[in-house]
């Protein structure tokens, strides 16, 4: 296991990173995803750091709080140092009935902010990230909100999650206009399967220094190895919840050359998938979630898996975007000022 520096500052945190959306039965909007219960939870925690993970994710409307009260209990079980540990949650979705009850405001930040506290039984969280964003909350508010957690010792470091590259970049200016902690990471959704990504957001978390944390790096299981062209709707969650969107016939293309390779390696499809993830330079850390401990197994195996020059250009090639201005126009116009 390799630790990488999270963003611009001096976080180490593992390659892999436990995604916890799956602890709890509680159900609510993503119950197809979860159902682990705690002794499940308390292996695939336990196999994890055994393996080296350091770093663990969750967030608060996770099966409506659930996950963070067993992600926690599950620390606690087996008698881990929280110092050895980087947690990380978020906040923004609904987690009531109330007007106030989502959003970004300093309102439901703060009250949320010790709730999470209080589920996971920590008395700081490493990373506190938003979890999208909110159209009716400035950055200012929601900045500083973070910047008071941050200042009380309650959060170390800030992160945001899915959001676009201009909002991302209004947010980091607002920060250092306003003197305010700045975002260190972004949570997002990349993969060989859909690397939108790298149109806008890539350049600019390498430009400002901001680290990556991968989300369904295996785009919601479809390239688990489960989905063929002949098997299209394959055994896994997205027979019950297709999340998230997926070219399908693109994606058929890349498991089509994942497969003689994985062969070749003596691996997977899905280890394949996350260790092209691995290569890229602008990711920190992957995030990988189970219910069973022979898919967390076959998740672990990706930091041991090595690519020729070549075979990372056939997977470029096979997944490549399809060229959108102004990228065709820049690409263009750069040939006369290569440094």
């Amino acid at each position: 296991m390799k630790y990488n520096l999270l963003g611009n500052t001096g976080l180490k945190v593992s390659e892999l990173c436990l995604g916890t959306m799956t602890f709890g039965t509680r159900g609510g909007r993503f119950g197809a995803i979860s159902g682990v219960d705690q002794a499940g939870a308390d292996a695939l925690l336990k196999r994890s750091v055994e393996a080296g993970i350091n770093f663990i994710d969750t967030a608060n409307v996770y099966t409506e709080g659930q996950s963070e009260e067993i992600t926690g209990q599950a620390i606690r079980n087996l008698g881990l140092k929280r110092d050895d540990l980087v947690l990380a949650t978020k906040v923004r979705g609904k987690m009531g009935d109330g007007p106030n009850d989502a959003g970004l405001t300093r309102k439901h930040i703060m009250a949320q902010a010790e709730a999470s506290l209080k589920r996971l039984n920590t008395d700081y969280l490493d990373l506190y990230q938003t979890h999208s964003f909110d159209p009716l909350t400035p950055w200012e508010e929601t900045l500083r909100a973070l910047d008071d957690l941050v200042r009380q010792g309650k959060v170390r470091y800030i992160g945001a999650s899915n959001v676009a590259a201009w909002q991302l970049q209004k947010a980091l200016d607002t920060s250092h206009y306003q003197h305010l902690e700045k975002y260190a990471s972004l949570q997002a959704y990349y993969t060989l399967a859909g690397r939108d990504l790298e149109r806008e957001l890539v350049p600019l978390l390498l430009a400002e220094k901001v680290g990556l944390m991968v989300w369904s790096p295996l785009a919601g299981g479809f390239l688990s190895g489960k989905y063929t062209r002949e098997n299209e709707k394959g055994d896994g969650r997205r027979s019950n919840f297709d999340f998230p969107p997926v070219n399908k016939d693109r994606a058929f293309d890349i498991i089509d050359k994942l497969k003689p390779l994985a062969e070749a390696k003596g691996s997977t499809v899905a280890a394949l998938a996350l260790a092209w993830l691995l290569h890229q330079p602008v990711v920190s850390t992957v995030i990988i979630g189970a219910k069973k401990m022979e898919q967390l197994d076959d998740n672990l195996t990706a930091v041991d898996v090595q690519f020729t020059p070549e075979e990372l250009q056939q997977l470029d090639a096979v997944s490549k975007l399809a060229p959108e201005y102004p990228g065709w126009m820049l690409d263009f116009t750069k040939g006369d000022r290569q440094a």
